[in-house]
């Protein structure tokens, strides 16, 4: 096992405008594999990048322990970069050709040093990755997106890292090639820290960290034990909620009750010293002494309900269920024996290349069928996903197209004002209400698009979608899942079981496809 190791004391980030992400964070990251989770916009890059020292805090310390390797979400890699660039290894590998051709200048054995066998390393990695048949001298324009992923882990992988950094590591990559950087996972022995929203990869983690109003917290285990301890946690803090609620139901009662009683034993009192014959000073006296015990009854009753409503709204708040949407859609249904969709003979061509075999693909879509398209990098499935959705109204039915981009709506106007687009005969009432059921309430719901995080943009896009005018019976959905937080993958999953027309859907994500229950797969080899 590595020495590698991260620790970080009271660290604390800003952005230059002074939007704090972190205040007084500490936190030790220790051997093994690691998972880190958090919604969208709670600072899990950020956090990667402090470790890797593209940002400096603006408080506090970051300390690696060992060699750093760091694989960011977006990869800064040109396109006309060759393989052997992107692994670091060029000029090496140019210095030992130089020097086996006969050229034995010293700066040739400076740049080579200890690593004579360096173009056998990176073949090694490379093959590991399903990277075997790329060459070195390959530019990166040729590689698919997937491809690119793996090779930028392979470059991290040849550092020899004691502290591995993985931002979404799983984005573009096909069923393949994440088996195999699963099983890279599994035999590195050093300090491994991951963010992911891929569950399949969170359960190969020996814990978990949750990143939550600037704070860290760790569970023991995988993924799953993980959501178990959650969601046990939930179940307890709503039995809470239920216990709290009643309390205070029976104090205010009780506090109803206790002065409904002093009201009448005033009013008996009342009517008892005027026929008891006392003197005025002697039944003002006894008045008063009424008034202040019932005060006093009635302090201990507010005192109480007080207490039972603090409770409650302590209770609640550990208890709220925002991140969850509920939603019918019958508008969107579709009969069973229905043709949403008919294409014949599909086919488009690159460089005079067909992407397809043959005479192109053939594809009928009827009825509220749930259609996965799966197959390698590379296989045309956002192609054809781009030829379904090329005419809107294709077919009987309104066809919605998701691309990976989510650049539906239109970024300069609010939430509210697209979906009034796309629902213009919807009162404003109703329109509010329905943003609420997709979690934009109040102010939320009057952002404009181009400030949201990438699960915000996703929500507001299926909501003008899915109660667009006329209602969508064919969605199409390219990688839905890529750059969204857990969270906002369990609402997509909300979104799409309540959806009652057919879909077509691009993932690798195998647990998502299974909680959306596809129908039928289509795989493009």
């Amino acid at each position: 096992m590595s020495d590698g190791s991260v620790v970080c004391t009271a660290l604390s980030f800003s952005w230059p405008d002074d939007t704090p992400v972190f205040d007084d964070l500490t936190l030790s990251v220790p051997a093994g594999r690691n998972g880190l989770v958090a919604a969208n916009g709670t600072g899990k890059s950020t956090l990667l990048r402090l470790i890797a020292g593209e940002l400096t805090p603006t408080g506090g310390t970051v300390t690696v322990g060992g060699v750093l390797g760091y694989l960011p979400q977006h990869l800064p890699f040109a396109q006309e970069q060759s393989v052997a660039q992107v692994l670091g290894v060029d000029r090496t590998i140019a210095a030992l050709h130089a020097i086996e051709s006969g050229d034995a200048a010293d700066e040739h054995f400076a740049t080579v040093g200890a690593d004579w066998d360096v173009e056998e390393r990176s073949r090694v990695e490379l093959d590991r990755l399903g990277l075997g048949d790329v060459a070195l001298d390959r530019r990166l324009g040729t590689l698919s997106g997937g491809q690119v992923v793996s090779l930028g882990l392979a470059a991290q992988l040849l550092k020899r890292p004691d502290v591995l950094l993985l931002d979404e590591p799983t984005n573009n990559l096909d069923g393949a090639a994440r088996e195999r950087l699963t099983a890279v996972l599994r035999t590195f022995a050093g300090c491994l820290l991951v963010v992911s929203h891929d569950r399949a990869l969170l359960d190969e983690m020996d814990r978990i960290a949750a990143l939550e109003h600037g704070e860290l917290r760790w569970y023991g285990g995988n993924f799953t034990a993980y959501a178990e301890a959650v969601e046990a946690g939930r179940e307890v803090a709503e039995r809470q909620v239920r216990n709290a609620e009643q309390d205070l139901k029976r104090q205010r009662r009780e506090m109803q009750q206790a002065r409904e009683r002093t009201a009448r034993r005033q009013s008996t009192a009342a009517r008892n010293l005027g026929s008891a014959g006392l003197s005025r000073i002697h039944a003002g006296n006894l008045k008063n002494s009424a008034q202040v015990s019932a005060a006093r009854s009635g302090d201990v009753h507010a005192a109480r309900v007080s207490d039972a409503q603090a409770r409650y709204d302590e209770a609640s708040w550990a208890a709220r269920q925002d991140d969850r949407i509920v939603i019918d859609l019958p508008a969107t249904a579709v009969p069973a024996g229905r043709t949403v969709f008919t294409g014949s003979g599909l086919q488009v061509s690159y460089d005079g290349r067909p992407v397809f075999p043959g005479d192109g693909i053939d594809l009928i879509i009827r009825g509220p069928e749930r259609i996965a398209l799966v197959g390698p990098n590379g296989a045309g499935k956002s192609t054809l996903m781009r030829l379904i959705g090329a005419d809107q109204q294709a077919g009987r039915g309104r066809v919605a197209y998701l691309s990976q981009r989510l650049d539906l709506l239109d970024d300069d106007l609010t939430v509210a004002a697209n979906l009034a687009r796309f629902a213009p005969a919807l009162a404003d009432a109703e329109r509010m209400n329905l943003l609420a059921r997709f979690l934009f309430r109040g102010d939320r719901a009057h952002l404009p698009v181009r400030v949201l995080s990438g699960g915000e943009r996703l929500r507001a896009t299926l909501v003008c979608v899915l109660f667009a005018e006329p209602a969508p019976q064919l969605l199409l959905l390219d990688e839905p899942t890529n750059n969204l937080d857990l969270v906002s993958v369990g609402q997509l999953e909300a979104a799409l079981t309540a959806y009652r027309g057919a879909f077509v859907v691009v993932s690798h994500d195998e647990r998502f496809l299974d909680a959306i229950g596809i129908d039928r797969r289509i795989t493009l080899g």
